[in-house]
Order: C-alpha cells, then structure tokens, then sequence
C-alpha cells in the first residue's frame, strides 16, 4: 500500500472548551495528509485545477479512539486505498507522539471536470505517476 506521513502539531485554535481538537478539524488534517501524498507523487491540486480537474470529497467517515490535545505532535498517515474509475480513496490514520492511535478514516474523491462539472475518468498521466511506484 502506498504511504505517506506527515507531522503537525495542534494549534491552540483548533481545540475546543474541553482542552482538545474540535472534531471538524480532522477533516483538515485529512485533506493536509492527502494534499501532501499526491504532492510526493508529482500531483498538485493547483495543477490539477489548471488542467481543469476538480476533486471533491464526496465521502468522509472518521472514528475517534482517544482525543489530540493542544501543543501535541500528530503524524497524519495516508494510504491509498483505491484509484479507478472515476474515483481515488484515502484510509486514514492519526498519531500522536507516544504512537497511540486516536483517528481512523476513509474519504472518497471524484475526479469532476470543471466545465461540465461531471465525474470524469482519472486522468491517464495521473494514474501514471500514482502507480509508478
């Protein structure tokens, strides 16, 4: 499977009145872990949009184990899970510093062509870089 982890600590904006991460953030912890998995594949989002793809996240489901806290280092891990079709899906993992695992998810993309704004095929080049290694 292929992987890629990244590391960000918890801003203090980001908890809640209890001391820890407000749920809607992990979505953007999720979408930081994706942006920067297609990035060491080559892909950027910015490119893609340039060549008039958009890819929305049409699914996203999270399971919480234990809470991240402020000012701790999270290590973001994606894996792909699937890519065909009209559609790219992530799994999830979140970790803090000690290793414990505290969030699971899975979203699922659609590769959207901007002007008709209907799904379209994963563009070959992509499926290229995505599967070169």
């Amino acid at each position: 499977m292929q992987e890629h982890r990244i590391n960000l600590r918890v801003r203090y904006a980001e908890t809640d009145q209890m001391g820890v991460v407000y749920h809607g953030n992990y979505a953007q912890y999720f979408e930081i872990g994706r942006v920067e998995w297609l990035r060491n594949k080559g892909i950027s989002y910015k490119e893609l949009e340039e060549e008039g793809i958009m890819l929305p996240v049409v699914s996203l489901n999270m399971n919480y184990k234990k809470p991240a806290v402020y000012d701790e280092e999270l290590t973001v891990i994606t894996r792909l899970k699937y890519l065909g079709g009209v559609k790219i899906e992530f799994d999830y993992e979140i970790i803090n510093e000690k290793g414990e695992l505290l969030t699971t998810a899975h979203t699922v993309l659609v590769f959207v062509d901007m002007k008709t704004k209907r799904p379209t095929a994963v563009p070959e080049h992509l499926n290229q870089l995505i599967n070169k290694s």
